[in-house]
């Protein structure tokens, strides 16, 4: 899985490649998926076989890795709609598929969960579940567990309406499905819901923390990652931002969006919730991925669950009970004063509140967030998290928002620009127990790759302007990078190949929010393009081309 396990650690306990070797590292083979597009996929290895998936059409390819030069052994075109192209919010992405049981399963932009028999690319079942013409697209990597595929919605954007669906993973059949705005029974809350803090409970609080009827379009869409804890029998998510953009439209706090889901994944009835963002102001997705870990808090052991969230601050939360233990920042924020750890509140500066007919300038961070939806990793060896992130501000005007079905609802322009000492991305080592930086590396450009770590202490990520990168876990030198054919924003995969060694792939590829000024050809005149994110990446055209490369590298 695109995590490497249900945990989200992204650590792998191979060791041949290390600090003092990785310099040797040299392509053992390429291969082009044939669309040029945002490619911020996950490379799947199960044995002898690479399972690559492309962008929108969403073709998945089997790469032959026990031959030389890893041919092709099939592939499989799901052919999905072409509208679906038109109401993708932010680049036509797919952040990879997930193999269980001798499938492969992924879901399409058009919005069907597909399960392809793994050694032969034949479909085993295609479920829709999505709407193209509500807005509804889907682009995130499902997860796998207790014989069930859980994947969820996007389309924030579109005033969609957020959910999380359960599919049985042999035959496609929908198990269950909660929504995240509106009535407790449409979001499946009863009587197992107990959430640590009081703003969480009551009725219906899907309902009525929203304006009549606002919930309807409210958002809430379920996007990135999802983490599971099979000891506990729970599924944890985020959710999404809510619609629209102006909060003005929407007093309330605007349930249950902005936060984190812990479910019985055989039920899909909610246990707890927490808010990271109540009644988001700035577009902060709470769909970021969470780590858990077992660990000493305080000298005590606690299940916990680590998150570095879009609203600039790292969480440590107790996954049995959803309690806040700690949230540090760790990007330079204007908008917000803490999080309250007795109420869980996040403490909002008033005078930072955008307004509707005035300009609010240096809202820090911006609407992608401190750290958007690019995983980070975890290694116990260290006890460091790595987080590939931004360096991102935004001066943002609120007008009123009308809803159309399917086309963007939003009441606001904004324009993004790099955060304080000019640099717009950051690769940060976070020291979870000690809840502080231990090392950073400034990079020129958002790092909207993901990342993993090995028991060799050698970290991986790539750059937007295509260089891929090792690095010391331990002291944060840059030990060797090489330059792909396209910004990098992807997410790297390290297996011991059929030939007994590690390798490391990575796709190559730019677009996704912040490159698809690039991968779409878009016109850097216009400061409000892209949700205000070509205001920031005017320079982008100039570094990188559009690209759709795998990379696969080796030690000597």
């Amino acid at each position: 899985m695109p995590a490497k396990n249900v945990a989200s650690t992204r650590y792998s306990e191979l060791a041949e490649i290390t600090p003092d070797n990785v310099k040797n590292l040299h392509v053992s083979f390429t291969f082009s998926v044939g669309v040029n597009r945002g490619q911020e996929s996950s490379p799947l290895v199960v044995g002898g076989t690479m399972y690559v998936l492309s962008p929108y059409p969403n073709i998945l390819y089997a790469l032959d890795l026990t031959k030389p030069g890893a041919p092709l052994k099939w592939q499989y075109n799901p052919k999905p709609e072409a509208a679906a192209q038109g109401v993708a919010c932010c680049d036509v992405v797919n952040r990879g598929p997930t193999y269980s049981d001798g499938h492969v399963f992924f879901n399409t932009l058009d919005g069907n969960v597909v399960s392809v028999d793994a050694a032969t690319g034949q479909e085993a079942w295609k479920t829709k579940v999505g709407n193209i013409h509500v807005g509804e697209t889907m682009t995130m990597a499902p997860l796998v567990a207790k014989g069930k595929v859980f994947v969820g919605n996007s389309g924030g954007e579109m005033g969609v309406r957020g959910w999380i669906q359960a599919l049985n993973q042999h035959s496609g059949k929908v198990a269950w499905k909660a929504f995240s705005t509106g009535p407790d029974k449409d979001v499946l809350i009863g009587s197992e819901f107990k959430p640590f803090y009081e703003s969480d409970k009551g009725q219906d609080l899907g309902v009525k923390s929203w304006p009549p009827n606002a919930w309807e379009q409210g958002g809430g869409t379920v996007w990135g990652w999802i983490s599971y804890d099979p000891d506990l029998n729970l599924l944890y998510y985020g959710t999404g931002n809510p619609g629209p953009w102006n909060a003005d439209q929407r007093p309330g706090d605007n349930k249950w969006t902005s936060g984190i889901f812990a479910r019985d994944a055989d039920t899909g009835q909610a246990r707890w919730f927490y808010q990271w963002s109540p009644h988001d102001l700035y577009d902060w997705d709470g769909i970021n991925e969470q780590i858990l870990l077992d660990m000493n808090w305080k000298g005590e052991t606690r299940k916990v669950l680590v998150r570095p969230e879009r609203n600039g601050y790292v969480y440590i939360l107790d996954r049995t009970t959803g309690e806040v233990l700690s949230a540090k920042p760790f990007h330079a924020i204007t908008t917000t004063r803490g999080v309250d750890l007795k109420t869980g509140r996040l403490q909002y500066i008033p005078e930072k509140k955008p307004e509707m007919g005035k300009v609010m300038r240096d809202i820090c961070p911006n609407a992608s967030g401190a750290k958007d939806w690019s995983p980070s990793a975890y290694s116990p060896r260290t006890g460091l998290l790595y987080l590939p992130h931004t360096n991102l501000c935004m001066d943002e005007e609120h007008m009123q928002a009308n809803y159309i079905a399917g086309t963007p609802y939003l009441g606001s322009e904004v324009r993004m620009k790099a955060g304080p000492g000019g640099h717009r991305g950051v690769y940060t080592a976070w020291d979870v127990a000690g809840e502080r930086a231990a090392w950073s590396i400034k990079e020129e450009f958002p790092v909207w790759s993901g990342t993993l770590v090995t028991a060799g202490d050698v970290t991986f990520y790539g750059t937007m302007d295509g260089w891929f990168k090792a690095v010391n876990a331990r002291t944060g030198e840059v030990l060797w990078q090489f330059k792909t054919g396209s910004g990098i924003i992807g997410q790297p995969t390290t297996y011991r190949g059929p030939d007994g060694r590690q390798h490391v792939a990575i796709l190559s590829g730019v677009g996704g929010w912040p490159g698809v000024i690039v991968s779409a050809d878009l016109d850097p005149r216009d400061a409000t393009g892209a949700l205000g994110f070509l205001n920031a990446m005017r320079d982008l055209k100039d570094v990188t081309t559009k690209g759709g490369m795998l990379y696969d590298f080796v030690l000597p």
